[in-house]
């Protein structure tokens, strides 16, 4: 079986159903009779995937831990079962069985040494330094998995709304326009009177940088650990992934973009508005959200990034005539709908009353890269042996910064708007 690809096949799915209701949440309509028909045949596919993968994870790690070789599927009529599908294993199930290989292909494992000839075979796995360093480079499967984990997992909501750009390259430079149509810069359009001659206008456009930073995870664990096959399969992929997009969608938040991603909280493009002359410390009103609404480049592209800590105040938000501005529309959005935009909760908000607490944002204004397949060569996996633990290292170079440098000025009005807007400290 290849788990990989099956996961692969499902985010497919999953896409193709979240694309089409984000096409008609945009165009304010429902789903037509043939997205209908369309999304319930998706639902039923992402269904059947989701048993099979479950499953097929539960055979592993049972077969894993009981030191026997999985079942391998051939459906009738595909290439024999010595023909590799997809992206190259390297001969093992699953990421701790090859854990598990390179463990004893040290003579430092003592009675324990035995070198695993598919760690022999340069097809399949290459060694990084030889055995004497104890280094072998995880198979590409295993290392796609991580990626996938990392960049189409959706339990963090920043890194699935912004969504990096692949690339190969450690810099990309781009041309930045941070002009509007009805500024005094940039490209114009002007009324003429016959026979006049024209006033031509610069593009307006600046060369921008956006340098992709160093992300790495360092694990070490112990022998007892690397003992327990199927812990050391969530160790190695679920773990370390959900640490390296925490670390990433954090700084694209917050980064200081010093050897990291500049976040927009950080940047000079953030618009913060002010609490009321009124209110009291640590709150949120309603007034607030309007201005903030009002403050939004493009507003209906806007999603509300917030902490769950002020789901009370939410449930309670009224309009002057007694209209409810917050929905309980789950089904859509995870934490219901403000002002008709989607609120989405995340722990790298603050709490009640502090700056970030509730942040209106348009995931257009961000720009992110990712190095191209996610992981660079360093990627491997290495086991040490005179400590008595094992070390595994993966190496991410992951980019980003806001598109605007400042906020801009609207056509008409004083109050300037951005791709950001935040509420600042409620003290």
């Amino acid at each position: 079986m290849n788990l990989a690809i099956l996961k692969s096949e499902a985010r497919a799915v999953a896409k193709r159903q979240s694309d089409r209701l984000q096409a008609a949440i945009d165009g304010n309509r429902d789903l037509t009779a043939e997205e209908e028909a369309e999304d319930a045949k998706d639902t039923a596919e992402l269904a059947r995937m989701t048993k099979q993968i479950q499953r097929a994870e539960t055979l592993l790690a049972s077969t894993s831990a009981l030191g026997l070789e999985p079942p391998v599927a051939t459906p009738t009529g595909t290439v024999p079962a010595t023909a590799k599908p997809g992206l190259d294993n390297g001969g093992f199930s699953n990421v701790a069985e090859f854990a598990q290989a390179v463990r004893f292909a040290n003579p430092a494992a003592g009675q324990n040494f035995k070198m695993d000839d598919r760690l022999a075979a340069p097809t399949n796995v290459v060694t990084e330094g030889g055995d004497s360093a104890g280094s072998f480079l995880v198979p590409a499967e295993f290392r796609q998995e991580i990626v996938d984990l990392v960049f189409a997992d959706e339990t963090d909501p920043l890194l699935t709304l912004i969504d990096p750009d692949p690339t190969a390259s450690n810099r990309v430079v781009g041309l930045g326009d941070e002009t509007t149509p009805w500024g005094t810069s940039g490209i114009q359009a002007r009324w003429r009177v016959e026979a006049q001659q024209m006033t031509p206008s610069e593009t307006g456009l600046t060369p921008r940088e956006t340098k992709l930073n160093e992300l790495y995870a360092f694990v070490l664990a112990t022998e007892e650990l690397l003992q327990d096959a199927p812990r050391i399969a969530d160790l190695l992929t679920r773990k370390a992934a959900a640490a390296i997009r925490w670390k990433a969608a954090d700084a694209f938040m917050w980064g200081d973009g010093i050897e990291k991603p500049l976040g927009f909280m950080a940047s000079d493009a953030l618009v913060s508005v002010a609490k009321e002359g009124s209110q009291t410390a640590d709150t949120i009103v309603p007034k607030n959200v309007a201005k903030m609404y009002s403050r939004l480049i493009n507003p209906g592209q806007g999603v509300w990034l917030a902490n769950s800590d002020i789901m009370p105040t939410l449930m309670d938000f009224t309009s002057a005539n007694g209209q409810l501005i917050w929905h309980s529309d789950y089904t859509e959005a995870p934490g219901g709908r403000l002002l008709g935009r989607p609120v989405y909760w995340t722990e790298h908000s603050k709490t009640v009353g502090d700056r970030g607490d509730l942040v209106f944002f348009n995931p257009k204004g961000y720009e992110a890269f990712k190095k191209q397949n996610g992981i660079t060569f360093a990627d491997s996996i290495h086991l040490y042996f005179d400590y008595n633990i094992r070390a595994f290292r993966w190496i991410f170079r992951i980019g980003g910064q806001p598109v605007l440098s400042a906020p801009v000025n609207p056509a008409s009005g004083a109050a300037t708007k951005s791709h950001f807007v935040a509420l600042a400290d409620r003290a």
